[in-house]
């Protein structure tokens, strides 16, 4: 990707709706649409999830977080999409992980790139960006979606204004008292690194997306989308790094960069619940 202009990246920031006097809460996804929730790798992968799943308008997405800190090109990857939510701000939706936080991300990597390609002002002006983000978005009202899981102090869907900042580990039982007291069908969520790009939990009311395939060259994990038709039919889409080729003495490796390239192939889960269906 070409060098960007830092006037440009500031244009960008500014022209956002969230930046503009709005506060963090959650988006409530309109009915009848079809939308593809993914979690975040980096700028190419965003570009295959495109060219797989469909470019807008045409398609909707939703982005669960974590944008900064993994990889490379961490500002082309978050420039790209804050580009595509003001293009397409009724379409493309992006919600806040850990990484969008000032003190996860000064030291795990975005700071320093800020700060060698521009200066820290930039990465503050990121900062405000960021703490504007919404935490959670409900699909149809059925589909809770967020970065990590879920606080026992949630009792209501206003407390998401008031963030606390502090994790807590939790159950199947908090899941499914989440799901009935809220009158939702499922949990998605992001975060952790999942081998095979989603993963099912509590009794498949909770699932886990996981979309940076060869995480780090440390995990052989696949990138996963969930795709939520008018119908609230969810199918999983699994993309995986195309087979390398062993390196000899004659012709050097590929960069990383070069074989990046992704392979779909699609998986299916069973019958779920309700108007909720999974096939696998």
């Amino acid at each position: 990707m070409a060098n960007l202009d830092k006037l440009n990246i500031d244009s960008i920031i500014q022209r956002l709706p969230q930046v503009r006097g709005s506060k963090p809460g959650k988006n409530n996804l309109k009915h009848h649409s079809q939308y593809v929730v993914t979690s975040m790798g980096n700028a190419m992968i965003c570009c295959d999830i495109f060219e797989y799943s469909g470019f807008l308008p045409e398609s909707n997405y939703l982005f669960l977080g974590d944008y900064v800190d993994r990889g490379k090109q961490l500002l082309e990857t978050i420039c790209l999409l804050l580009a595509y939510k003001i293009k397409y701000p009724e379409n493309f939706f992006l919600l806040r992980g850990n990484h969008e936080c000032a003190s996860i991300n000064r030291i795990c990597g975005f700071y320093d790139e800020c700060k060698r390609r521009y200066n820290i002002k930039l990465w503050k002006t990121f900062t405000d960006c960021f703490n504007c983000l919404p935490i959670p978005a409900i699909v149809d009202e059925k589909i809770f979606c967020c970065h990590g899981g879920l606080s026992p102090d949630l009792q209501s869907m206003e407390q998401i204004r008031q963030i606390i900042g502090v994790s807590f580990t939790f159950g199947a039982e908090v899941v499914a008292k989440f799901l009935h007291k809220h009158d939702l069908d499922l949990i998605c969520r992001a975060h952790p690194v999942v081998e095979d790009g989603y993963e099912f939990f509590a009794k498949r009311q909770l699932v886990t997306l996981f979309s940076a395939p060869n995480y780090y060259g440390e995990f052989d994990s696949a990138d996963a989308m969930m795709s939520v038709d008018e119908t609230l039919m969810c199918s999983f889409q699994i993309l995986k790094p195309a087979e390398k080729k062993k390196p000899n003495a004659t012709r050097p490796v590929t960069p990383p960069r070069v074989t990046s390239r992704l392979n779909p192939s699609i998986q299916k889960a069973s019958n779920y619940r309700n108007n909720t269906v999974l096939y696998e």
